[in-house]
């Protein structure tokens, strides 16, 4: 599909790699539909597509929520006319062991914690690109939606909850890109690993080193060869049912 003119929306899209890929898109002439949960960093990422190059608009809502998710879409398609693709990146950590011993102690993941990252990382996948390729069809559109797993898929420590939802976003690419096929819908994932994101940059000196010392290509990747990539995808209209793997070499 050609990017130009292409109506996309972008999960998470106020920021991190979610404005990056749309300002990525932006700047090769799509029109970015960027949804989000605080209006100000929504402003911001639109302001900054429009000066890439490419339409934008911002949306408030919370993609765990099926009555917003469902007035979004459809939101979306009265302000743009059609749309043609969907970024499913918002996310969430709550990172912590499934147990552990302190003073004594037994402490575990709660409930909450666990609950949390499936609702938006996983939940919300499900509610955003079921949305979207009813609306696709409703409007005989075609196009992509991309899934972005993460190379914590295969099982990482501390994260469980992270690493289900990771993991079931891959499987369900796979089973929608059988199922939407006829409908003239791809469905692609990335499955990025250490990026240097706001998040990372916080971190400590020594514990970014070591985390990069394991990689391969002794570096974490850029948010704009995701974006890169994710463009890759919507052009290529015989990638489907895949996974593309960007961790530059690293397997946890």
């Amino acid at each position: 599909m050609q990017l130009k003119d292409s109506v996309i929306i972008v999960t998470g899209g106020g920021q991190g790699l979610g404005r990056s890929m749309a300002e990525y898109l932006a700047a090769r002439g799509a029109r970015l539909a960027l949804v989000d949960l605080g209006q100000d960093r929504l402003d911001e990422a639109v302001a900054a597509c429009k000066s890439a190059g490419g339409d934008a608009r911002g949306y408030v809502c919370n993609v765990a929520n099926e009555e917003q998710v469902v007035e979004m879409v459809s939101q979306v398609a009265n302000d743009f006319g059609t749309i043609n693709g969907l970024i499913n990146n918002a996310g969430i950590l709550r990172d912590g062991l499934l147990l552990k011993k302190k003073d004594g102690e037994i402490q575990k993941m709660s409930l909450t914690q666990w609950q949390s990252v499936i609702d938006v990382n996983l939940t919300g996948v499900f509610l955003s690109t079921r949305e979207v390729a009813v609306k696709m069809v409703e409007l005989g559109s075609q196009g992509l939606i991309i899934n972005i797993s993460s190379i914590a898929r295969a099982g990482n420590i501390g994260q469980t909850n992270y690493t289900a939802a990771k993991a079931g976003v891959a499987a369900m690419t796979v089973g929608w890109a059988k199922e939407l096929a006829r409908h003239g819908i791809r469905v692609a994932a990335i499955a990025p690993g250490f990026i240097e994101t706001e998040m990372t940059a916080s971190m400590k000196p020594e514990a970014l080193e070591k985390m990069t010392a394991g990689i391969p290509l002794k570096r974490m990747g850029q948010p704009n060869e995701i974006a890169h990539s994710a463009a890759y995808l919507f052009e290529n209209d015989y990638f489907t049912g895949r996974i593309l793997e960007l961790d530059g070499g690293l397997r946890l």
